[in-house]
């Protein structure tokens, strides 16, 4: 028997979902230090541009195709073309398997230094303790060594919670999670921000590397400067989730009238927004932390878990007083912001489970996560950074983008961006003009392609980060190459009944209030 496919109790329920999906640890560990990299706040004029002409027009066709087709991503493709399955699966696939997997591992870390922080348990040498002691990393890739079970253990209460929520319908797991989350996180994040400025030299700090504006840096005439163009799009692409098919599988529990381009512009602007506030925090802190200690603002800054599990931690011991509410409340936020982000990687594979098989989401979602702790051990291992490294290199840098470019093949190109826009201007709300038709069209498949051959380049320049060849093909090709047989082995499975090629309204058809 088919399972009724739910529907989001409120326009609220489904933007704080949506904004939970996009808003994750990178916006706090990994905006801010491109920010600085790339001109400061001259960094904010290619962000800009980025937002409105791929990040955008690639929210709203996701929207937009999962409104349509009343569908995750396999189905979804299927039913604009049959020999789109593929592609729709490809999406959720890669984003569990090459993503999700050591997301859920990164959140056991927080979980870990959450406690860590009620005692400054880290120590003075937080470099030390974390890699040495706390990861006791391996010298080698392929040096696995044992698993970490503090790190297991913590890993599978994100699996856990994970399950809890996802694990029912929509409206009462997703939805009322998000309602709940995502103002904590708001709050908390405020809070941090807050807190972080009035600390020595923070405020100094914001201004002289964050808000500081280096115009050179964004220039289209140099080598460098274009490098940044590129960093720019390849960052909105990656903070709004676009790729993941995350996007279409939310907008299937959409009612039939609904605001579609409203809704996509609130997503892209509410993410962005929190990207650039928690900049604030990121660097006041480490502006406080570099005068405490009298070293200069360029040493003390780094990208991703270094920021996170090393320089925040070293900071926080510095503060003169609340070092361990200060701790707890910035590892609080991570794992907030890490959850939401989880849940929404797992709902995107589970919904093209249950539409492909006709199973319920009960069963679905238990042997989603099951399998997922399962596939996440490898990055509990003393090798698991450098895995998560590479793995995470190859998915941002071509998988995901390259999903996005076939998407708007798939719709611009054979769906037709003219249809799609008589759809979305059918369902009430904002009107789609006909710049969408030549943005999904030309404009952001281009972008795309540039940002992929940008960063094919760039490993003809060297090894990523200096790691073996035979690492980056087993980690970084493998995962790529294991997604793309999983996705043609699952779409060629006995063929999703025809009656599920055409889509079934709900039965209540009701507008979100």
């Amino acid at each position: 028997m088919t399972e009724k496919r739910g529907l989001w109790g409120s326009k609220l329920g489904f933007l704080l979902a949506a904004v939970g999906s996009a808003v994750g640890l990178g916006n706090i560990w990994r905006f801010g230090y491109m920010a600085y990299e790339n001109g400061g706040g001259a960094f904010l004029v290619p962000y800009a541009i980025a937002l409105v002409t791929a990040g955008v027009p690639l929210m709203i066709l996701e929207y937009s195709l999962g409104h349509r087709e009343k569908a995750s991503p396999p189905l979804a493709f299927a039913r604009v073309n049959r020999l789109w399955e593929p592609l729709g699966w490809w999406m959720p696939t890669v984003a569990f398997f090459g993503i999700n997997l050591f997301y859920a591992v990164v959140i056991g870390w927080c979980f870990n230094y959450f406690l860590l922080a009620m005692n400054l348990s880290w120590g003075s040498d937080t470099g030390t303790f974390f890699f040495k002691e706390f990861l006791q990393i391996s010298d080698s890739p392929f040096a696995f060594g044992g698993i970490r079970w503090p790190i297991l253990a913590a890993t599978a209460l994100a699996w856990g919670v994970c399950w809890m929520i996802c694990f029912r319908e929509v409206r009462h797991g997703i939805e009322k999670a998000s309602l709940i989350f995502m103002p904590m996180l708001v709050v908390l994040t405020l809070v941090l921000v807050g807190w972080s400025l009035q600390l020595e030299g923070a405020v100094d700090a914001v201004k002289r590397y964050y808000l500081s504006c280096d115009w050179s840096k964004i220039s289209l005439f140099s080598a460098e400067g274009r490098k940044v163009w590129v960093a720019a799009y390849g960052q909105i692409f990656f903070t709004l989730s676009l790729g993941f098919g995350i996007m279409i599988t939310y907008a299937s529990y959409l009612p039939r009238k609904t605001d579609i381009v409203g809704n996509a512009l609130m997503t892209c602007f509410l993410n962005c927004l929190y990207s650039f506030i928690t900049g604030f925090a990121v660097f006041g802190t480490i502006g406080f932390m570099a005068q405490a200690k009298g070293v200069p603002f360029e040493e003390a800054i780094k990208a991703g878990p270094g920021l996170a599990f090393v320089v925040y931690p070293e900071a926080i011991n510095q503060l003169p007083a609340g070092n361990r509410i200060f701790g707890a409340l910035f590892f609080l936020v991570l794992i907030v912001a890490g959850i939401s982000s989880m849940i929404s990687l797992t709902e995107a594979f589970a919904c093209s489970i249950c539409d492909k098989f006709n199973t319920t989401r009960a069963k679905a979602t238990s042997l989603m996560c099951a399998v997922g702790m399962v596939g996440s051990v490898i990055f509990t291992t003393r090798a698991g950074l450098y895995i998560l490294d590479i793995v995470d290199h190859f998915i941002n840098n071509y998988a995901l983008v390259i999903g996005g470019i076939l998407e708007c093949v798939l719709v611009g190109w054979l769906l037709r961006a003219g249809r799609m826009r008589q759809h979305v201007n059918g369902c009430g709300g904002r009107r789609l003009w006909p710049v969408w038709d030549v943005a999904v069209r030309v404009i952001t498949p281009v972008m795309l392609i540039i940002v992929v051959g940008g960063a094919i380049f760039q490993e003809f320049q060297g090894c990523y980060e200096g790691y073996p060849v035979k690492a980056l093909l087993l980690f970084g090709g493998g995962i790529l190459f294991a997604s793309r047989l999983g996705s043609f082995v699952l779409s060629h499975f006995p063929w999703v009944p025809p009656r599920l090629l055409h889509k079934h309204e709900p039965d209540e058809e009701q507008l979100l209030t």
